[in-house]
């Protein structure tokens, strides 16, 4: 029988842990249920993924230099040229599969700044090139939200209409896609793919004393599309904020443990270590979300803001504050029992935050036996979601079968 040939697609590879979180969900998800296919990605960052993932892989724009701010005359025209010419590369790779997956991510959501003529349209490219040649684009498990500017937001809703087949990370996106005008009757919702990738095994039950290091998860946060006129006040106060609960922690003798989840993080880790100059305070080299994992089982508690780094704490069975941006966050939390347990990103006050660290850290052991039941739900939920995605994109294969997680 020869191979089905799957693409994978989307920002991968290019130093956002979720993202390539979520396609590691789907490769294992490909290998087990149907390791006859074969697999290659379009996609940001191909040398990473082909070394990590041990697939062919393929750059997503032409132009090399798409993401770095084009000011000057030959750098606007090469983007502009790189847009007519990634009309043909996405059409001839997608011409070379059987089906198409977008693993997750936040593909139909501006929460963070956004241009409509940077993914957006590659996503719509995908899935127009697509249903012209008739090589079905799945967007599986991905996250979704209102969006307020009208080219990002056409592309989005023709993305998705165009899309042979849609669910979602949370119900909230859903709702956003229908309010955008796509029909969301058959969509189905499902817990993000993350949670389908293995945890770390739990490490022994800590000795009566004090409690455990804290996990802090940072952001280079700047706000969202609607916020670029306050970018640099709301990273300030974000930054600040932050620094202050970091710094309160290590005055009560408290080691803390900061972590990343895109390699943008990295000056947000740099300042923090230069404004509390103590050794209780390290900072994780994390390279995939089983790294983060691995450090947050090994923490008593954890605050977070980037998505997937609340993802990993709540998969350990992890007690997580969560520093939100989005309410895809707010979401999150409110499935896995912790809906109580969130502090705004654009107004961090650190008291107020410290005050809910407490409150979460003197409920610990009672949610940590909340989140066991939640994630046993959850990986429930996600065979469901693969069994569905078998039937509606590998309808003459007879898939493997698979454990749940």
């Amino acid at each position: 029988m020869t191979a089905v040939r799957v693409g994978v697609f989307g920002l991968l590879g290019s130093g956002n842990l979720g993202n390539d979180g979520s396609l590691e969900a789907v490769l294992g998800y490909l290998r087990a249920e149907h390791p006859e296919a074969a697999v290659d990605a379009l996609c940001g960052g191909p040398e990473v993924v082909t070394a990590r993932y041990r697939i062919p892989a393929t750059r997503l724009h032409w132009y090399r230099g798409e993401y770095r701010t084009a000011s000057r005359a030959g750098a606007i025209a090469g983007k502009g040229l790189g847009k007519l010419v990634d009309v043909f590369r996405t059409a001839a790779w997608v011409r070379r599969h059987d089906v198409v997956i977008v693993p997750g991510m936040g593909v139909l959501e501006a929460t963070l700044p956004l241009r409509p003529w940077g993914f957006p349209y590659s996503l719509f490219l995908l899935c127009a090139t697509g249903r012209l040649l008739g090589t079905p684009v799945a967007l599986v498990g991905v996250g979704a939200a209102a969006i307020r500017d009208r080219p990002t937001r056409a592309l989005v809703r023709w993305s998705a209409r165009l899309a042979a087949y849609r669910s979602y990370r949370d119900a909230q996106s859903r709702d956003a896609m229908r309010a955008m005008g796509v029909d969301t009757a058959r969509d189905e919702v499902y817990p993000d793919l993350a949670f389908s990738l293995p945890a770390p095994p739990a490490p022994p039950a800590p000795p009566a004393g004090p409690p455990g290091p804290v996990c802090v998860g940072v952001m280079a946060f700047h706000g969202g599309n609607d916020d670029r006129a306050r970018a640099e006040e709301i990273h300030r106060r974000y930054l600040d904020g932050t620094i202050r609960f970091v710094r309160a922690l290590v005055e009560d003798g408290r080691p803390v443990r900061l972590l990343t989840g895109d390699d943008v993080d990295r000056t947000v880790v740099a300042a923090i270590l230069a404004a509390v100059d103590s050794p209780l305070v390290t900072a994780a080299e994390t390279a995939s979300l089983a790294d983060l994992m691995k450090e947050m089982a090994a923490a008593g508690t954890a605050v977070a803001i980037r998505y997937h780094n609340l993802i990993c704490a709540l998969k350990t069975g992890t007690p997580v504050l969560a520093v939100t941006y989005a309410a895809k966050s707010d979401a999150l939390m409110a499935q896995m029992g912790l809906a109580e347990y969130c502090h705004p990103a654009r107004e961090v006050d650190a008291e107020r935050l410290l005050e809910q660290f407490r409150e979460l850290e003197k409920r610990s052991a009672e949610l940590r036996r909340t989140l066991t039941e939640r994630n046993e739900t959850a990986a429930r939920r996600l065979g469901h979601q693969f069994t569905a995605l078998t039937a509606a994109l590998f309808p003459t294969t007879t898939p493997t079968s698979r454990k749940a997680p």
